[in-house]
């Protein structure tokens, strides 16, 4: 049996058949076998195509602000695979989850699990080792047959939804729409942070009988005399401005703290957990590292991140636009470019290696293919696209890495920065 993290992960990559197996059949008989372990009382679930990352992050983090204990699970991971598990705000350590997965190992009983549900499983038992009030659980991919949705959620969370996975999902809005509706439970509150969603969300949760609550209706951010204000009902909380750049973020901030007024009325009024939100971080989301030029870091890998990128884009940053961009196969890198071809002077594609890997050739022929006339030229690896990037890029210009958590975490390896040092860059170079 492995001794270590690294060996157990290299063991779960390609131990069963296929990277990604939905159904929950296999992995509720461990869970079963394990006991059911519930990751905390009062379970947040989030599913969605972007944005939930951040309103994970921005949950779990109020939540401690306002004196609960509480533990994330998210993925994928940017640096490490232990800021997936974070329990009162401290990744857990590898011993910790090589012990959860030799404990997982020994309930399988015979059943093959893919990377994400035996790793899925590990974390609902630390979590339930912990002893927690609450816990703040990712959805991987959909969420009906994801792994995450063996336990039953006290609120589910939908962020903005848009055509990715389509292979697994379906291949238009409203399937992908049921899909991320298999979170939802009767009788339980649905937080959902997108203004215009799917019509087979809201049908859904009134088929179980789910409170349906929907940003720009239910709730609903505006300025209050001098400072924003976020109405939840009909009830009145504070709404400081996000940690996280990116007039998204404001929409992702304000679904976080109505899920959080919905599950517990009044914790929020005081407004003491407001100082806190200095010390939020989270890495890769249009996060600044560098100026002059400005270097600026996300991970979104799709085009509802792309129109995203577009708009701040177009809103903040330096008229003169590089992208340094990688992506993998499965991804809709024509589409990307489309519509970012308004904001970006120049690409510089870089290679990602693995079987989903996209070399920077095969990049800059889909990117050509999709805007004729681009200008886009092909690197081997990220460090090298960076490298000409900066070299092109004036002192005044905007260098953006985007296209995937690796090639986000390939640039940030290149240049030398470590999660901790982007406390203070969040904020967007204008």
């Amino acid at each position: 049996m492995p001794d270590t993290l690294d060996a157990w992960l290299a063991k779960l990559e390609k131990r069963h058949h296929s990277a990604i197996d939905l159904g929950l059949d296999r992995c509720r008989a461990v869970w079963e076998n394990l006991g059911m372990p519930r990751p905390a009382d009062c379970v947040f679930t989030i599913a969605g195509t972007n944005g939930k990352g951040s309103t994970v992050a921005y949950l779990d983090h109020v939540l401690r602000s306002c004196g609960k204990t509480s533990a994330r699970y998210t993925s994928p991971h940017l640096l490490s695979f232990t800021e997936r598990i974070v329990i009162n705000g401290a990744e857990v350590s590898p011993k910790e989850l090589v012990k959860a997965f030799e404990h997982v190992e020994a309930h399988l009983s015979g059943v093959s699990l893919s990377y994400f549900e035996f790793t899925t499983l590990a974390a609902f038992v630390l979590m339930a080792r912990s002893t927690l009030d609450c816990a703040v659980l990712e959805v991987g991919l959909g969420g009906r047959l994801d792994a995450v949705n063996l336990v039953d959620p006290d609120c589910a969370v939908i962020t903005p939804i848009g055509l990715d996975h389509q292979e697994y999902l379906g291949d238009n809005i409203e399937q992908i729409g049921y899909e991320k509706a298999g979170i939802m439970r009767g009788g339980i509150p649905v937080v959902c942070g997108d203004r215009n969603p799917p019509a087979s969300l809201a049908a859904r949760a009134k088929e179980l009988g789910a409170e349906w609550l929907q940003l720009g209706h239910e709730i609903a951010h505006h300025d209050g005399g001098g400072s924003r204000r976020l109405r939840v009902r009909n009830s009145e909380l504070p709404f400081p401005p996000p940690p996280l750049p990116g007039d998204h973020q404001l929409d992702n901030f304000a679904t976080s703290l109505a899920a959080i007024e919905t599950v517990f009325p009044g914790l929020l009024h005081n407004g003491d957990w407001v100082p806190g939100l200095g010390k939020f971080l989270l890495p890769g989301r249009l996060s600044t590292v560098a100026a002059n030029p400005a270097i600026v870091i996300d991970v979104g890998h799709n085009p509802l991140a792309a129109e995203v990128l577009a708009g701040h884009i177009q809103a903040h940053l330096r008229p003169r636009v590089h992208c340094v961009l990688g992506m993998l196969r499965d991804k809709d890198a024509g589409q990307i470019a489309r519509i970012l071809s308004a904001s970006v002077f120049r690409w510089y594609c870089a290679g990602l290696p693995g079987p989903r890997g996209r070399s920077g050739r095969e990049l800059v022929h889909t990117l050509r293919n999709s805007v004729p006339g681009i200008m886009a030229a092909p690197h081997g690896t990220v460090g090298a696209a960076l490298d000409s990037a900066l070299d092109n890029a004036g002192s005044s210009d905007t260098v953006i890495v985007f296209g995937s958590f690796e090639t986000a975490a390939r640039a940030m390896a290149h240049l030398g920065i470590e999660p901790g040092e982007l406390a203070a860059s969040q904020a967007p170079i204008s």
